[in-house]
């Protein structure tokens, strides 16, 4: 029986109208399945930065990106599984400073390098960290730390959460810069970290802003200063580390870059077409008040400027490394 007219224009209009829908794609987004890989466990900052950029990507623009977690070794898991990925615009990194510019100098034993390694498509976020003490501990600002820490040097000890965290690193170049050592306390995350800071287990963190700021304003953590450039927008009574007026921390700054990344090899045209629809969504209102309720600040750049940014990293992170002697 052949089926009403006025039917069978509607099912051409649907088909058209999706036929459309996919062509106004970019090619490698037209897959079923394309993935943007966080090599850490889901619910951390960087695993909800990447869904929220999964998110107004397919919501805005009509991708059909997923997130995809593979933890583990410091984030070197899900790393050298997007290296080793086919160049074919099916999968992504999302990036950050530990993995792509402090991991190849902390790990000498990886097969891959993964400032070199990758392809960056685009950056779109920085966070600082805070810099945070016991309640109960003597040191009221960054200065009085820095005292303590020179009259007992190899004495106080830091915690972060891990090995070869943003965290980790920054505590060895705090120690550096005031020619101190303090004993690194590595945790299996920041929960954990935090609540042995708050018993006064440990006597200082570098810690992530959200996580840190809650303890903070309940009156169990003292905050002392962000590490960032500047001033936190969160955070507009906190001072930079490098206003403590202490002269040996001037030109202290420890950040931590967010972007993603692609296998190398992957076409200039996918990866001028995702970052620009990335830098889009980063540009939104709505993505901007997630980052900062992530403790994050918007940092947009297209592929060469966030290449610039890892080669800066890479260089300097190499030698803070080298300098203070630290490993994972």
């Amino acid at each position: 029986m052949r089926e009403p007219d006025f039917l069978s224009r509607r099912r051409w209009l649907s088909t058209a109208a999706a036929s459309l829908g996919a062509a106004a794609l970019p090619a490698f987004a037209q897959r079923r399945s394309t993935r943007i890989v966080v090599p850490f466990a889901p619910g951390g900052g960087n695993d909800v930065l990447a869904r929220q950029m999964a998110y107004g990507l397919n919501d805005s623009l009509g991708y059909g990106m997923i997130v995809e977690n593979k933890a583990g070794a410091g984030g070197n898991l899900g790393t050298e599984m997007v290296v080793r990925a086919p160049a074919d615009g099916s999968i992504f990194l999302l990036g950050h400073t530990g993995t792509v510019s402090i991991n190849p100098s902390l790990y000498p034993g990886l097969k891959f390098n993964a400032s070199t390694d990758l392809q960056p498509v685009a950056m779109f976020a920085s966070s600082a960290l805070l810099l945070v003490v016991p309640a109960a501990s003597p040191a009221r600002n960054v200065a009085q730390l820095a005292e303590l820490l020179r009259r007992r040097s190899g004495e106080l000890n830091y915690a972060s959460s891990g090995s070869g965290t943003g965290g980790h690193l920054t505590g060895e170049m705090f120690a550096h810069a005031l020619g101190a050592k303090a004993i690194h306390v590595p945790y299996k995350g920041t929960a954990p970290s935090l609540t042995d800071l708050v018993g006064g287990n440990v006597d200082f963190s570098f810690g992530v802003i959200p996580a840190a700021m809650a303890l903070v304003k309940a009156g169990k953590l003292r905050a002392l200063a962000v590490t960032g450039a500047k001033r936190q927008p969160q955070l507009p009574d906190v001072p930079t580390v490098a206003e403590s007026g202490v002269p040996a921390l001037a030109d202290f700054e420890s950040s931590l870059t967010y972007g993603v990344l692609a296998p190398k090899g992957t076409t200039q045209e996918t990866v001028a077409t995702l970052g620009r629809d990335i830098l889009k969504v980063a540009a939104s209102g709505s993505f901007q008040s997630r980052l900062e309720v992530e403790g994050a600040v918007p940092l947009l750049g297209d592929s060469r400027q966030y290449a610039a940014r890892i080669r800066q990293e890479s260089s300097k992170w190499a030698a803070v490394i080298k300098a203070s002697g630290a490993t994972a």
